[in-house]
């Protein structure tokens, strides 16, 4: 069990920068200007004068998850959970994120579970939680190991398993340019990485409704 925690802390040892080293809103704007010209367009026309202020605007929404903090939403849990002590999922959690390879979108769902060990979390806060490690740069590998490892340090639950299904647009839009093909990552800690069984339970709760 340790060393499963251990390969998904290395996942979250990523460096953010703080706000005071990072290039101003100005020079995110020229650089934009510079890729547009980079491309061929002329950055004088009608069309393109205010792009380089809607991408850094629509950059700081995008990616917004480098100034939020997993810890702190999940900070808040609740004991009174009337001797509750079976799987609690959150399950078809739309999100969308951005390749760290090419940049560009990755679009998919989340299903996170937990097995409770005395406290639960609000729901909103899984999907929160979610939310916030999908705004940055990802790779579906490293957001499926990070929402699990940050839900179960900080609720300290018997197990969390994470399952992503997500279509990658570096597949759809460029190199082999195949649509509509899924990717699907799953990472489990706990009762669920040592029990075949709670792993069957995660997925016959995920498939309840849907034959």
């Amino acid at each position: 069990m340790d060393a499963i925690l251990e390969s998904l802390k290395k996942l979250e040892t990523r460096k953010i920068l703080p706000k005071e080293e990072r290039p101003s809103r100005e020079e995110a704007e020229d650089a934009v200007r510079v890729l547009l010209k980079w491309m061929g367009e002329d950055t004088e026309r009608e069309g393109l004068l205010d792009t380089p202020k809607r991408v850094a605007k629509a950059y700081l929404e995008l990616f917004g998850g480098y100034d939020m903090n997993a810890e702190e939403v999940l900070g808040r849990t609740f004991e009174e959970v009337g001797g509750y002590d079976d799987m609690v999922l959150v399950r078809d959690i739309p999100f969308h994120s951005h390749c760290e390879h090419h940049m560009v979108p990755i679009i998919g769902k989340a299903h996170v579970a937990y097995l409770p060990d005395g406290c639960v979390l609000g729901l909103s806060k899984i999907a929160r939680t979610v939310d916030i490690f999908a705004r940055r740069l990802q790779t579906q590998e490293n957001m499926t190991a990070q929402v699990a490892h940050t839900i179960d340090d900080a609720l300290q639950p018997r197990g969390v398993a994470v399952m992503i299904e997500a279509e990658h647009m570096c597949m759809a839009m460029r190199g082999i340019r195949k649509q509509g093909s899924t990717t699907m990552t799953t990472a489990y800690t706990g009762a669920f990485h040592d029990s075949p069984e709670e792993q069957q339970n995660f997925f016959s709760m995920l498939r309840m409704g849907r034959d």
